[in-house]
C-alpha cells in the first residue's frame, strides 16, 4: 500500500518519502519495467487525480524531511542535471505543495517549474504560503493539472539544453 523512495530535501540531503503506491511492478519478458501508463492502477489513477497520494507525506512533514509548502521533492538522479540557478530549489524544504503546483503542476515543462520553484525560494512569506495553500485547494478539487496532456505521469528530466 505504501513506497518509500529517496528524494533530496533541503541543501540535497537524501530522506524517504512516503507515499502510497499507485502502480504496480509488471514487466516484460525481458524484465524491464513496463511503461507508466500500463503499471498505473485504476484505484491509483484515481488517488492521483484526487492529489491523495500527497496525504502519506504528512508524515514527512512531521518527521521536519518536508514541509507543507515548497519545491515538490524530484528524485535524486535529476540532481547532477541541475544548473546553478535550478539548484536554489534545495535552499529550503521541499513541500506537498508549491508554486509550481498551482501555476500547473506536472501540465508545465521542466524549465518553467525549476523557475517557479526559485521564484518561491526567492520571494518566500507567510503570505505566500497562505496564497498557495488556497490555490493548492482550489486546484485539487478542479483536477487542474495533474499531467501533461497524454502522459499517465509526469515525463522525465533529461537536463538543459
Amino acid at each position: 500500500m505504501f513506497f518509500l523512495q529517496n528524494r533530496p530535501g533541503k541543501n540535497e540531503k537524501l530522506f524517504k518519502i512516503i507515499k502510497f503506491r499507485t502502480m504496480n511492478n509488471k514487466k516484460d519478458i525481458h524484465g524491464i519495467l513496463l511503461p507508466d501508463a500500463q503499471r498505473l492502477t485504476f484505484l491509483g489513477r484515481f488517488v492521483r487525480k484526487t492529489s491523495m497520494d500527497e496525504i502519506p507525506q504528512l508524515l514527512n512533514v512531521l518527521l521536519g524531511d518536508m514541509s507543507l509548502i515548497g519545491p515538490r521533492p524530484l528524485l535524486p538522479e535529476y540532481l547532477p542535471l541541475y544548473n546553478e540557478v535550478q539548484k536554489k530549489r534545495h535552499n529550503v524544504k521541499p513541500g506537498i505543495t508549491g508554486w509550481a503546483q498551482i501555476n500547473g503542476r506536472n501540465a508545465v515543462e521542466w524549465d518553467k517549474k525549476f523557475e517557479f520553484d526559485v521564484w518561491y525560494v526567492e520571494n518566500l512569506s507567510f503570505l505566500l504560503d497562505l496564497q498557495i495553500m488556497f490555490l493548492t485547494l482550489k486546484k485539487v478539487l478542479k483536477l487542474e493539472g495533474v499531467n501533461r496532456e497524454g502522459e499517465a505521469t509526469n515525463i522525465a528530466f533529461k537536463g538543459n539544453e
